[in-house]
């Protein structure tokens, strides 16, 4: 099937959701598909068999977009939309597969071409304006309430990335055709070599022995960085040999971070390497002692979270739905989320290693059997079936 996908992110950039539309799209061309991606301005060029990449104009004076909402959204989506209009209009499209807030672009497109509409859905678009900061305003979040109920309830298919997506889902259209599909792939690209993980440790002088406590992924706000820092103060206490990585952060971001380490006396003890390539990130993995995962707000599971699975390192994650969703006792240190809960956490896992050996290892397995890439290609292939289905789809058409 040839297929219009509609993405409101920079593609290809290495967080969230443009990992998430990378892999759904390298599934859909595993299955045979043709996708075309209608997309941002912005991101790295990306080469695949059966896809073409095409994007939108860009706005004047916008060279980037943040994570999460922002103003620079509002032009960068018009003109996404009108991309995507023109090249709906122009072609031959068995369906329409849109992601976030272009849900709203898609449905309406998939009703002009007749053709059955997928919404893949990241978030909870009302929540993003809490997680994020972006509005107080209670007539902006009935607004996106509102279109996220349009979205959900004009789609034959919804991809959801956790369970509590899938909740969301099913308090609008119970009997929606929902499919979730953790942002679990895996790939040859998640090993490393014991020499890589090795050099790792060598650049940035940590050595062998030293329990090295690893944190991936984004600093915005509600990834609980400042929970973890203020962990890691009495960490530190205790096993003063004890040191923290941070890899990711935008410049502004990791020198905020130093003046924030630095005040709490943490400088000698935390290496902050700023972003690094995809294909680092596992030598980062395979060279920690434990991963942590501090989010403290919001349901959706982390990305990181598939991540640290296949590694076989042991997690520490706050004891909340974002995490335990997918993480339990047996494949994590499920901490609570205060500084004294997760240092003591940290500790335990630091203090008692043939437990976090076997909680490792467990979590290996986990990623091996449910998040395994098998699985994956194969929820990927349940949602193009519902797609395409000879049966009618099971979905509320009303928005309530």
């Amino acid at each position: 099937m040839r297929i219009l996908m509609i993405a409101p992110e920079p593609f290809f950039e290495p967080r969230g959701t443009p990992f998430s539309e990378f892999h759904r799209i390298r599934a859909l061309t595993a299955l045979g598909h043709q996708v075309d991606l209608v997309t941002y301005p912005f991101g790295e060029d990306v080469s695949m068999p059966g896809l073409r990449v095409i994007r939108a104009l860009r706005p004047p004076f916008v060279t980037k977009v943040k994570i999460g909402p922002s103003a620079a959204k509002f032009p960068l989506d018009a003109l996404l939309a009108v991309t995507a209009f023109r090249v709906g209009l122009s072609g031959k499209y068995d369906a329409v597969h849109s992601h976030e807030e272009a849900g709203v672009i898609g449905v309406v497109l998939s009703w002009l071409l007749r053709v059955p509409h997928l919404y893949d859905m990241h978030s909870s678009l009302p929540q993003q304006l809490t997680n994020f900061a972006f509005t107080g305003s209670t007539v902006a979040r009935g607004i996106v309430r509102w279109f996220e109920k349009l979205m959900i309830n004009r789609s034959r298919v919804v991809i959801v990335i956790c369970p509590a997506l899938e909740d969301t889902v099913r308090a609008t259209a119970p009997d929606a055709n929902v499919v979730l599909i953790e942002n679990a792939p895996g790939s040859a690209e998640d090993q490393a070599t014991l020499d890589q993980a090795a050099a790792i440790r060598t650049k940035h002088g940590i050595a062998r022995e030293t329990p090295l406590v690893l944190y991936t992924g984004t600093f915005e706000h509600y990834q609980g960085l400042d929970l973890l820092y203020a962990a890691m103060q009495r960490v530190i206490k205790a096993r003063p040999d004890a040191q923290l990585v941070l890899v990711g952060g935008e410049p502004a971001q990791v020198e905020a971070a130093r003046k924030e380490i630095a005040a709490l006396g943490l400088s000698d003890s935390v290496v902050l390497t700023g972003q690094r390539p995809a294909e680092e990130i596992p030598a980062y993995l395979d060279a920690a002692t434990l991963l942590v995962s501090p989010r403290s707000t919001g349901t959706n599971t982390p990305l990181k979270i598939y991540q640290y699975l296949r590694s076989g390192r042991p997690i520490v994650a706050t004891n909340l739905r974002t995490h335990t969703q997918v993480l339990a006792e047996d494949t994590a240190f499920l901490a609570e989320p205060t500084a004294d809960g997760f240092a003591a956490t940290i500790l335990a896992a630091l203090n008692d290693p043939a437990r976090a050996a076997s909680i490792g290892a467990h979590a290996r397995q986990l990623a091996e059997t449910k998040y395994s890439d098998a699985a994956y290609i194969a929820k990927t292939s349940q949602a193009v079936d519902l797609l395409f289905g000879d049966a009618p789809a099971t979905v509320t058409r009303g928005v309530a």
